[in-house]
């Protein structure tokens, strides 16, 4: 499962980078609190994770920051839930899915319309775990052929 990935399919929009580099550059607590509600406004994002996030950011501010070349997502074989958020700042969903649809054929592609790429974890956690859920009992010991569970997306 790949919970709104980035630079998995496609790259990140200009603007969220732009967003994000004071984060980036100097990653205190406060200003990563702030930047989060920016990104998950209009969302039910659970504050004690965006809490968490801000001090983990805040408390390993001379990390490194790793980046590689985009996998080959076309050499994946096994079964693939690509949950997107629908109002991702940091990249365009639509390109994502399309993408993610011409390279693994298989993959079964939701979104929740509504959530934001660091809402999806916590702000809807019913309609996330129902996605969920229902891909892993659907691929349960089946062994046929998934691409009649490939879903566009529901944005």
């Amino acid at each position: 499962m790949l919970l709104d990935p980035t630079q998995c399919f496609a790259g990140f929009r200009p603007g969220f980078l732009l967003r994000s580099l004071p984060v980036l550059v100097r990653p205190r607590a406060a200003r990563v609190l702030a930047y989060l509600d920016r990104e998950t406004a209009g969302t039910d994002t659970d504050p004690d994770w965006k809490r968490l996030f801000a001090l983990a950011a805040a408390g390993f501010a001379d990390r490194k920051l790793v980046l590689g070349r985009r996998p080959d997502a076309g050499a994946l074989r096994a079964p693939l839930l690509l949950l997107l958020a629908g109002r991702s700042g940091a990249h365009d969903p639509g390109k994502v899915a399309a993408r993610a649809r011409a390279a693994v054929p298989h993959a079964r592609i939701e979104a929740l319309p509504h959530l934001t790429h660091y809402a999806l974890p916590t702000a809807a956690p019913a309609e996330t775990n129902r996605v969920i859920c229902a891909f892993l009992e659907a691929d349960r010991g089946d062994g046929g052929d998934r691409n009649d569970r490939t879903a566009g997306p529901t944005a």
